[in-house]
């Protein structure tokens, strides 16, 4: 991922730019919710491409315990369930409750594929030591920005709710006006 530029032109670009966020009280209340939504759904993004990292980085690091390990150890292919499991994580994401999915998924994988050529990581049991280790701490340096940039989205994201969340506890919002109104013919 290229770090977001200031007047880009992908959302992510949008969601960061310093005026995103200037004169909140001030946009009405449909302007609101559409900048919210387009953070949330940039969080969902960075969201996905994190955990591609994440699983390209465990399969990276498993290849590597298993070289180092004098025991006779299954291949990796046959413990990819428990290296990619929900159980060998640290963190079980932001404790936000999102409610989309990722939508440039293809996208996503081109990312990463970017990061790193698609075949050392496809084949890392034909890799070199070095290479793997190289390739580590690119997927690495990768995930850091992306994780950066994520947290900063989520900042935007918290200003936007906080703004939401005052205009319905001041009255000028209802959540009435969101449901939608029957019409007798």
């Amino acid at each position: 991922m290229t770090r977001p530029m200031a007047g880009g032109r992908r959302r992510v670009d949008r969601v960061l730019a310093p005026d995103f966020l200037q004169g909140l009280s001030e946009i009405s209340l449909t302007d609101l919710r559409e900048r919210r939504k387009d953070a949330e759904q940039e969080e969902a993004d960075l969201s996905y491409l994190r955990r591609m990292l994440h699983g390209r980085m465990d399969i990276v690091a498993a290849e590597l315990r298993h070289r180092s390990s004098s025991a006779e150890a299954a291949t990796l292919v046959e413990e990819l369930s428990i290296i990619l499991g929900d159980e060998q994580r640290s963190t079980r994401g932001s404790g936000r409750h999102i409610t989309v999915q990722p939508s440039r998924m293809g996208e996503t994988r081109r990312d990463v594929e970017q990061a790193v050529s698609d075949s050392i990581t496809s084949d890392v049991q034909a890799r070199s030591e070095g290479e793997l280790i190289l390739v580590l701490e690119m997927l690495r340096g990768h995930e850091k920005v992306v994780s950066d940039t994520r947290r900063e989205v989520q900042q935007a994201m918290d200003a936007l709710s906080a703004e939401l969340t005052s205009r319905y506890r001041d009255g000028s919002a209802s959540v009435d006006a969101l449901i939608p109104r029957e019409t007798s013919d």
